[in-house]
């Protein structure tokens, strides 16, 4: 009796044992599954985080339904900001509904207007944002722009609006010295060398006349800045050609794409087409399809812009 309540007592120690070592390896495994948990989910966490604040680069432009020029112009801008702030995401909004509406309809491509495209910003919880516009000059359409702005601003963290292109001197002068640059395969002798713009109503017209004494301050003298809704006009073109002696008239758009404007009321050949114009006053023309955003000089304007506003921001 004695010697079998040893061996079971024997036993009863060797299963204690056993047991005791399992329990402890289960709490092992339980406390390193655990520490592996905490850290995916905090890596998870981390890149969550990341992704809501990255911050944005809005850029606005009026839009063009010509997808040849578009991404030429438009996109060589947001590219070449993309390039210089890696840092930030880069998306694109159009302040012309009819274009919007047109490019969704014939070709089913979607862009966001303003509302729209901060509407987008506030649902991906963006904190940080720099808007910046395409415009050439602050007038309506810059306004309008930055009434919206003003609307939702508050619901950022931090938010800053770029300016447009011919904003300061500074702007002016670096334009006046890109524009005979980018125009030098055609700048021979005879030729006067015409930028078309748009023109408005706005006070900001002004910036027409101010380029056009930076490029005389230049000696860019065959240089000539004129409008197809305002001042200098069409008439104010064609008479300094002929003042100026000139055989021949190359036309191009100071406009960021070559929309539009650039197709019709320039190199259309309709009778009040600036080319048709210009050819029934004697002059040979030859017109230049290209848009300020795609020479880099121009570029780099815009991205200098940027930069200015996100150094506001910090």
């Amino acid at each position: 009796m004695k010697k079998l309540f040893i061996v079971f007592m024997t036993v009863v120690m060797v299963l204690s044992v056993t047991l005791l070592s399992g329990c402890g390896k289960t709490e092992n495994t339980v406390a390193d599954t655990g520490s592996e948990i905490e850290s995916t989910v905090s890596e998870t966490v981390e890149t969550s985080d990341s992704t809501e604040q990255k911050p944005v680069v809005l850029v606005v432009s009026f839009g063009t339904s010509y997808n040849d020029t578009r991404e030429k112009t438009i996109g060589a801008i947001e590219n070449k900001i993309a390039e210089d702030y890696p840092e930030y995401e880069v998306r694109r909004a159009f302040t012309s509904q009819t274009i919007i509406d047109k490019l969704k309809k014939r070709d089913n491509l979607e862009i966001d207007n303003v509302e729209g495209a901060f509407e987008r910003l506030v649902s991906d919880g963006v904190k940080k944002v720099v808007v910046q516009p395409t415009h050439l000059m602050s007038g309506y359409e810059y306004d309008d722009l930055a009434a919206v702005f003003d609307q939702y601003k508050s619901k950022f963290e931090k938010a800053a609006m770029g300016k447009p292109l011919l904003t300061s001197d500074e702007d002016l002068t670096k334009v006046a010295s890109a524009l005979p640059e980018i125009t030098k395969d055609y700048n021979t002798e005879g030729t006067a060398v015409i930028f078309m713009g748009h023109g408005t109503e706005h006070d900001s017209n002004e910036v027409y006349v101010k380029l056009q004494e930076k490029l005389n301050a230049a000696e860019a003298n065959n240089y000539y800045i004129g409008t197809v809704e305002a001042s200098p006009s069409l008439d104010d073109m064609v008479s300094a050609a002929k003042e100026g002696g000139y055989s021949k008239v190359v036309l191009e758009p100071l406009m960021v794409v070559a929309g539009d404007h650039a197709n019709n009321d320039m190199a259309g050949d309709e009778d009040d087409s600036w080319k048709s114009v210009f050819e029934k006053e004697g002059f040979e023309v030859e017109c230049v399809l290209q848009g300020l955003g795609e020479f880099e000089e121009i570029q780099k304007i815009y991205s200098d812009h940027v930069g200015e506003a996100i150094s506001s921001l910090n």
